[in-house]
């Protein structure tokens, strides 16, 4: 095997100032946000738009680890369907701190007048909201501790709340709060709960989060799986590069992000994102299309016995299933979206999802759900049960999943169930059996969906054929 060379970051990094602060840095932020930052580096722009990145959980510490010893450097691998690989060092990251070692540190960085912008994947779980009634929950421990006066923030509301606070004691204009995760209207939902949360801390300073400070909203999508032993070995093979964390993503990229930042911005238009007014339409075609359809092949596929998206994208039964699902029932709750071919859109996310070299797990797409479907899949039942339309095939989905969450594959294998609510949703799934409408009946999840006949009787027929007759023979009659 020929090794490749692979280079520095082609600019200095010594005299790079810190623009953007990113909380929860993870895989999709380095092979996204990063990476347009990183593009604008090397064009000799942004150089006042360093990031630093922040780990809030005591699981980061992992990868303050990795970060800290390569100065903030890692390897970002493209992998392409036809077995082609493109790498490059990626130098944008240009400080990490751990909130755990240090929280005062965390928050001066924020409140520092050089920091214009903070950024957020903290997944769809982080917003911490009432899925059925889209409220903030004042009642979670740790964000009653972080309201208390004089509190050591722990969480990202305490963390983002008290840096403004400071800013604003000193005169400084707000920061703007970037959200990079898959919430629809992201920006609005991080304005709605970061006010709240600033509200319980003092009302008159809740007013002034939700009035004063800008929150765009942003469609972000690249798939990115999670790094492997084997990547890693990639990277030291191919590349000569001993890399403690490494990213993999497939070539497609996509940013649109709302042009709302009263401090200013980096050119990211330079780097491929899409600026525009109204992020909307982008968002609900990537949520209904990509992140719901991943819901359809996750659950399903690994009943079937697939562990990887390639592997349920070979299976024909299961393609068709996804494609029918995209096509009667996602796309007819989609209004048009400017600039973009839905038909090609579909085209390019089946070939995406089928990309081998990715080799994205099924595990991955089907984990933490409680806070998937009720965000990507229930509010496009919801449409279809408005219009008329057909649902059968998303109850299929949610029945798929009240399978899985069972715990135990059609062999008797365990399957883990990675979730926040795991300790409820498998004894409510194990008593389907007994009780079909067990699991539907959670309001956080479904709202008043076991109410609507047109649902149920498609989801009940589902998961009897899933029980008795199992996945592929269920894909088959679907």
């Amino acid at each position: 095997m020929t090794m490749l060379d692979l280079a520095a970051p082609p600019y200095d990094r010594a005299g790079i100032r810190t623009g953007i602060v990113h909380l929860g840095v993870g895989g999709f932020h380095r092979a996204h946000q990063a990476l347009a930052v990183d593009e604008l580096l090397r064009r000799g722009e942004a150089r006042e738009w360093g990031i630093c990145g922040v780990g809030l959980l005591p699981g980061d510490a992992a990868m303050r680890d990795a970060l800290r010893p390569q100065d903030g450097l890692y390897t970002l691998v493209t992998k392409h369907a036809d077995g082609g690989l493109d790498a490059r060092v990626v130098g944008s990251i240009v400080e990490y701190l751990f909130a755990p070692d240090d929280p005062e540190a965390v928050l001066e960085r924020m409140a520092h007048p050089d920091t214009r912008i903070v950024s957020l994947t903290i997944t769809e779980g982080g917003y911490n909201f009432d899925q059925v009634t889209g409220a903030f929950d004042t009642s979670a421990p740790d964000v009653v501790a972080d309201a208390r006066p004089g509190a050591v923030p722990t969480t990202v509301f305490g963390f983002v709340v008290e840096a403004l606070a400071r800013r604003r004691t000193r005169g400084l204009p707000p920061f703007t709060v970037m959200s990079c995760d898959n919430v629809q209207g992201n920006g609005e939902m991080a304005r709605a709960v970061f006010a709240a949360f600033a509200g319980l801390r003092d009302p008159e300073l809740g007013r002034w989060v939700h009035d004063a400070v800008a929150f765009p909203s942003s469609m972000v999508d690249r798939i990115t799986p999670v790094t492997t032993e084997a990547d890693r070995a990639l990277v030291a093979e191919r590349f000569g590069v001993q890399d403690r964390w490494p990213v993999v993503a497939e070539p497609f990229f996509q940013w649109v992000l709302e042009d709302r930042f009263p401090l200013g911005r980096p050119p990211l238009e330079h780097a491929g994102v899409q600026l525009v007014a109204d992020v909307e339409p982008y968002e609900l075609m990537k949520l209904r299309l990509l992140n719901a359809s991943h819901q359809a092949m996750a659950y399903l596929g690994r009943l079937a016995g697939h562990r990887y998206a390639h592997e349920a994208m070979a299976d024909p039964d299961l393609a068709r299933f996804v494609r029918d699902f995209m096509d009667r029932e996602a796309t007819p709750t989609l209004a048009p979206v400017p600039g973009v071919d839905l038909e090609e859109y579909k085209a390019t996310l089946m070939e995406r999802f089928g990309n081998p070299e990715v080799r994205d797990t099924l595990a991955r797409l089907g984990s933490e759900t409680s806070d998937r479907i009720p965000k990507f899949l229930v509010p496009l039942v919801r449409d279809q049960l408005r219009t008329g339309g057909e649902v059968t095939r998303s109850a299929a989905v949610v029945a798929s999943w009240a399978r899985y969450a069972e715990g135990v594959d059609e062999q008797g294998e365990p399957i883990e169930v990675v979730d926040r609510l795991a300790d409820r949703l498998v004894p409510l799934a194990r008593s389907q059996r007994t009780d079909p409408l067990a699991f539907l009946r959670s309001p956080m999840l479904f709202g008043s969906l076991v109410e609507e006949p047109r649902f149920v009787e498609p989801y009940l027929d589902a998961l009897d054929s899933l029980h008795r007759v199992g996945a592929r023979a269920t894909l088959a009659a679907l």
